[in-house]
């Protein structure tokens, strides 16, 4: 099997040093290399694209800013010249992160990465219901979202609720949305995502799972009437 792929480095060199790489990869496909992040979206709407290999710094917009405006994350691999970002790239749930200059011993090592983590979450897909993967006390957990009751802003943090415990992530509300399904979760109010399967009761200042009451915000109150009453 081949993972689709785009290279995202506004070095022209560097660009080409990886695209060979991906080219000479038997599990790997190369989609398109871009100088910016503004064409590799572009790409991305139009194409599958299972991977991508991201420098940070560049001009206008950052591989982290590239990363906070998708709203479906493929898999990260991060090229930096800089051993500092490797901190932040962990909370961005990067499959990996190369340092310039690349070793061919660590290209192939990340792709493995890859590799068994595209298969893993595919041969497990349908077992028990959608899911997504959160880093909460530094492991990766599999939740299912259909047993997420609620998200709420925890400081630089967010505590998602489930019907059986509840889990702290570094994360901003902004990108922890992005990776929920839309079709069943509403943001209610800036500290607040709602699964709208749990919602029991709600007027016009609060939602109610449970004995918990989740304030609306005046502005989100229509996004959770307009949820709920689609089939």
């Amino acid at each position: 099997m081949k993972l689709n792929c785009v290279v995202v480095d506004d070095s022209s060199i560097q660009r080409m040093i990886i695209a060979k790489l991906v080219n000479n990869h038997t599990n790997l496909t190369l989609v398109g290399d871009f100088s910016n992040a503004i064409e590799a979206k572009s790409c991305m709407s139009i194409h599958n694209v299972d991977l991508i290999f991201l420098d940070i710094e560049m001009p206008v917009i950052s591989g982290f800013d590239f990363l906070d405006g998708l709203k479906t994350k493929p898999q990260i691999i991060f090229v930096t010249s800089k051993a500092e970002y490797a901190m932040k790239a962990f909370d961005y749930d990067a499959t990996d992160y190369l340092q310039k200059p690349i070793a061919i011993e660590r290209f192939n090592a990340s792709v493995k990465r890859a590799v068994d983590q595209y298969l893993y979450k595919n041969d497990n897909k349908d077992d028990e219901g959608e899911h997504i993967f959160i880093k909460s006390n530094l492991k990766k957990l599999k939740i299912f979202t259909n047993k997420i009751k609620w998200i709420e802003a925890f400081g630089d943090y967010v505590r998602v609720v489930t019907e059986e415990d509840s889990h702290l992530v570094l994360s901003t509300m902004k990108a922890f949305e992005a990776d929920l399904p839309g079709n069943r979760f509403v943001r209610v109010h800036k500290s607040y995502i709602l699964n709208i399967d749990k919602v029991e009761r709600f007027n016009s200042k609060f939602a109610e799972i449970g004995p918990t009451k989740i304030p609306l915000s005046r502005n989100k109150k229509e996004d959770l009437v307009r949820a709920l009453t689609v089939d």
